[in-house]
């Protein structure tokens, strides 16, 4: 999937949490060349994503995931990467599968 990818700022917070000292200068870099686009406002979509977050607390959804629903939600073609297999589980606009790769 050729750039630029879209994500929100809450993953961003996740992923320079987890990529620690080594790997943020890298995600950095993709934020400063336009590679990656922080394409969600959550002053806009606060109550869908709060929604979410309710109606997923048994699995439990966290923030992030919750904006990333919504931001399929939203977008027109959407896809998202991700390591986390709760994406097979949640659903968007209620009943769609959440367009997803996800390793095995």
């Amino acid at each position: 999937m050729p750039p630029p990818w879209a994500t929100c700022e809450a993953v961003l917070s996740e992923a320079f949490h987890l990529l620690g000292e080594r790997g943020a200068p890298n995600l950095g870099t993709l934020l400063r060349r336009r590679a990656l686009l922080v394409a969600f406002a959550l002053a806009e979509n606060l109550e869908p994503v709060m929604k979410l977050i309710e109606k997923y607390s048994n699995v439990p959804m966290g923030f992030a995931d919750a904006c990333l629903v919504r931001m399929t939600e939203t977008l027109a073609d959407p896809f998202i990467l991700t390591t986390d297999q709760d994406f097979r589980v949640y659903r968007r606009h209620s009943r769609q599968v959440v367009p997803c790769a996800t390793p095995k």
